[in-house]
């Protein structure tokens, strides 16, 4: 199974979905859920998982993970060479590193990173960011290009940010 996870920002609490999915082509989910988490710290430039990871902790204990389960988070899972790692990083060290962790980012990190891959999908000139622990970050990105949808985001993961919002 396969578990990405969004988060999104109110005044006081943080909304944060997961969409799990049979395999990489899956065009529909086969759950979701959910879980209204407090905000008790503030937003620390730099330290962005201090503010989500908990989040995701937080609704994981909803969920069975099995051995061979991959979890896909909307960020970064390494940010450099020099071992610098992002929101992902943090949470395959949280989870002892039993499960695989997918970073697939919107946005570029500035710093270079001999991991992180430029995902094409489409027909959009926007890549998509790929980092990862646990996986080959080359043999998943075929497989982040294959996702269902014809545009940029997956549908699935389009349709994770716009749950999180809702």
């Amino acid at each position: 199974m396969i578990y990405a996870f969004d988060t999104y920002y109110y005044e006081d609490y943080a909304n944060t979905v997961c969409i799990a999915f049979e395999d990489w082509t899956s065009e529909n989910e086969s759950d979701i859920f959910v879980e209204k988490t407090d905000i008790t710290s503030d937003y620390e430039s730099g330290a962005f998982y201090k503010r989500e990871l908990p989040c995701i902790l937080n609704l994981l204990r909803k969920i069975r993970l099995q051995q061979g389960d991959l979890i896909i988070v909307d960020g970064y899972v390494t940010l450099d060479n020099d071992g610098k790692i992002g929101l992902g990083g943090y949470l395959h060290e949280a989870l002892d590193g039993k499960y695989s962790i997918i970073g697939i980012a919107k946005n570029k990190f500035a710093s270079t990173d001999s991991q992180r891959r430029a995902v094409l999908r489409g027909e959009s000139k926007s890549p998509l960011f790929l980092t990862a622990r646990g996986e080959d970050v080359d043999d998943l990105l075929p497989k982040v290009v294959q996702m269902h949808g014809s545009y940029r985001m997956p549908t699935l993961l389009k349709k994770l940010d716009q749950l999180s919002r809702a």
